[in-house]
């Protein structure tokens, strides 16, 4: 397959798993589309025009020939200019890499990553917070993210790829996704009754025990083991954490344990005032779950050598 393949088939997986449903995914990209129509010519230069097929704002072909055939690829779960720099020293050696991939955005899709978070929205809605709520506390925290991204050097790693023209795309939502609906598959399926119960399901799975070997693994931060789970909402996409009112909505929602990646000091606090239970699964264990799902459906198309970097470790399922 090529670049452009390889990318529009983890954008097509990646829609596949949004917790938004795929319905809910088109009908956005026909008022993107709208809007683009209704543009002045002027205006038409500067539109992203990705976003009529792509959702997704923070995953984009940063740098390459999309038609260059893609049969080696370096993954990373942060790639950056010392990345980058391997990545091309090692092709020096004879590794032979045809593309570099990113979990987490950089240049332009890092820039707008704010953008994502919309859909945040539906999945508040979706565990029973009113969506004129959800879509209120949401818009806030939205313009926040937006204006710490403000002052950034955004493109630094896309300008060393360019510099040593490598290829060079990054899949954030997609894989966040992938790991989101399935670790609320499984907990809808197994039905954990205890804190401690989730933590076993966790460490089932093999990305979760490498974690936990490395003293990264699932860990309860706000609960107890024998605490009972309640109403469990798997929350891991939608671009960036989202407003700390959320936590009061949840819990009056019915909603009684938060399984996430990651959880910030005020949002713990936040979290803690209304009982919700938290268990942090780990941050890098789950965007490494989330990008091997997203790979493992790529590879159904064509396989693919993986060479491995930044936090990340090829694991491939069966089926």
């Amino acid at each position: 397959m090529n670049l452009r393949q390889f990318f529009d088939l983890a954008i097509q997986t990646g829609i596949d798993a949004d917790p938004r449903g795929r319905q809910a995914v088109e009908r956005e990209l026909v008022q993107v589309r709208t809007a683009f129509d209704e543009l002045k010519p002027v205006d038409r230069e500067f539109f992203d025009r990705e976003s009529l097929s792509n959702p997704y704002a923070d995953s984009r072909i940063l740098h390459g020939d999309p038609e260059r055939a893609i049969r080696k690829v370096f993954v990373g779960v942060d790639i950056e200019t010392a990345e980058l720099v391997l990545a091309d020293r090692l092709n020096e050696k004879g590794a032979g890499i045809d593309l570099v991939v990113s979990h987490h955005p950089e240049g332009r899709a890092y820039a707008t990553i704010y953008d994502v978070m919309k859909m945040q929205a539906d999945i508040l809605h979706r565990f029973g917070v009113p969506i004129n709520v959800a879509e209120g506390i949401l818009s806030g925290r939205m313009k926040e993210v937006e204006r710490k991204l403000m002052p950034l050097n955004h493109n630094r790693s896309v300008d060393a790829a360019r510099l040593l023209d490598i290829p060079f795309l990054c899949l954030h939502t997609p894989g966040d996704n992938m790991v989101a609906g399935h670790l609320q598959r499984l907990f809808e399926e197994q039905a954990p009754h205890a804190l401690r119960d989730v933590i076993t399901l966790l460490r089932d799975i093999p990305e979760y025990q490498a974690a936990a070997r490395n003293n990264t693994g699932p860990k309860i931060l706000l609960g107890s083991d024998d605490r009972r789970v309640g109403k469990l909402f798997v929350d891991m996409t939608g671009g960036t954490s989202g407003p700390k009112d959320s936590f009061e909505k949840l819990a009056r929602s019915g909603v009684g344990t938060l399984v996430m990646m990651h959880l910030s000091e005020d949002n713990r606090k936040e979290a803690e005032k209304h009982h919700v239970n938290i268990i942090v699964a780990g941050h890098i264990a789950s965007d490494t779950l989330g990008m091997n799902l997203l790979l493992d459906a790529v590879e159904k198309s064509a396989p693919l050598e993986v060479l491995e970097c930044s936090g990340f470790t090829r694991i491939r399922r069966s089926g």
